[in-house]
């Protein structure tokens, strides 16, 4: 029986890795015209919410989202969740309708086809540089001020398998306190169990997102950073464990 689900979660893997590429190879025109030009982004963020649940149907994956708040269309936002998984690029995607911009790690803009969209689209920063990290706030910026919204996964990696939620790193805090945006926390319930990072492990099922009311940053200072960050985590983590006895 082993070996059979090990022959599984192979094909499994190779079949995501081909969800991925094939709808970017069927939308590669469109997709280029769409970030030919900044203001054209939120016609390629229509296209990558396609490719997106294209991948979540294909793997068979239900998603369920429960919402506290709604967002209004026009108006910038800081989308925060926990990250476990490769698919939360896809279910945050799939989640969230306002346009935003990902910032994320360098080492993706590897991946081939994907990595060719995801650098000209994303904001990518090297943690390990100081100058890399500041250099994400004039982007961001730049981003904000186009009316968009910014996507950070705040824990700044993906922690170990054993870890619930790691801590999370303040530059999402900073820059929603900066530009006076609400903070948007999120809750993925399931990612680790459908498809984690360890290779022999995951399967099609249900996937759960809580959208938990919005942190509002008015009248907020930077020194208010640290408290906004650990409200935002305690309300994550309170969620995780009360997914977890479901």
């Amino acid at each position: 029986m082993k070996p059979l689900k090990y022959i599984f979660w192979t094909l499994y893997r190779v079949w995501f890795y081909v969800l991925v590429a094939l709808p970017i190879l069927v939308m590669f025109p469109f997709l280029l015209i769409s970030i030919s030009k900044e203001s054209w982004y939120p016609y390629f963020f229509k296209l990558a919410r396609l490719w997106a649940v294209i991948i979540l149907f294909g793997m068979g994956f239900r998603w369920h989202i429960e919402r506290e708040e709604a967002t209004v269309k026009g108006r910038s936002y800081m989308f925060i969740a926990n990250h476990t998984s490769m698919t939360d690029i896809m279910l945050m995607l799939a989640t969230v309708k306002n346009p935003f911009v990902f910032v994320g790690k360098m080492e993706l803009a590897k991946i081939p086809l994907f990595g060719f969209f995801y650098k000209r689209t994303c904001i990518l920063v090297d943690r390990s540089s100081e100058k890399s990290r500041k250099g994400v706030f004039l982007r961001a910026q730049k981003r904000l001020n186009q009316g968009l919204s910014i996507c950070i996964f705040p824990e700044g990696g993906v922690p170990d398998e054993d870890v619930l939620l790691d801590e999370f790193k303040d530059g999402a805090f900073r820059l929603a306190i900066n530009h006076q945006i609400p903070v948007v926390p999120m809750t993925f319930a399931d990612n680790k169990k459908r498809f984690s990072y360890t290779f022999f492990s995951g399967s099609p099922g249900r996937m759960r997102v809580k959208t938990h009311k919005f942190l509002p940053t008015q009248h907020l200072t930077t020194t208010d950073t640290k408290s906004l960050n650990k409200q935002a985590r305690q309300i994550i983590l309170a969620q995780l464990k009360e997914f977890q006895m479901n």
